[in-house]
């Protein structure tokens, strides 16, 4: 996908914003290993003090990596003097983890003047583990008036 406009000192930035954030991303231990103008790669560890009684990792971890890589995906290609919020997503949990290494594939797949769309699929040691869709409201700073 094209973009109009792709601010790489952004891109830059946000690869190093999950360890530098603090929040929920810096306790969930979120790290960027990719981010390109529509794509973004995020992995985090399936800890044990994350899991539930029943020893899997809580769906929540999951939803928040998925808003997470929302946020930062669409970053670096909005235009500029411009903000964005998650509107919505919705997400498939497909199989249980409980330990190793979760990894976010992110990828823009519509980006208009208000909205955009992403699709987000998380594996776990190679397995898919979630299937996600999300849109985004962007909203431009500038005031029209006094």
């Amino acid at each position: 996908m094209q973009f109009a406009r792709v601010d790489e000192r952004i891109a830059a930035e946000m690869l190093n914003a999950a360890t530098t954030a603090g929040g929920l991303a810096s306790y969930l231990n979120f790290r960027h290993t990719q981010l390109v103008a529509g794509r973004l790669v995020a992995e985090m560890d399936a800890l044990e003090d994350l899991l539930t009684p029943f020893g899997n990792l809580h769906g929540g971890c999951l939803s928040a990596m998925v808003d997470h890589c929302l946020g930062v995906l669409f970053s670096p290609v909005i235009p500029a003097g411009s903000w964005f919020a998650t509107t919505e997503f919705k997400l498939n949990l497909l199989r249980p983890v409980s330990s190793g290494l979760c990894v976010a594939v992110a990828d823009i797949i519509s980006l208009a003047n208000r909205s955009g769309a992403a699709r987000a699929d998380i594996t776990n040691d190679g397995k898919a583990v979630c299937a996600a869709h999300g849109t985004v409201t962007v909203a431009s700073t500038k005031r029209n008036g006094p």
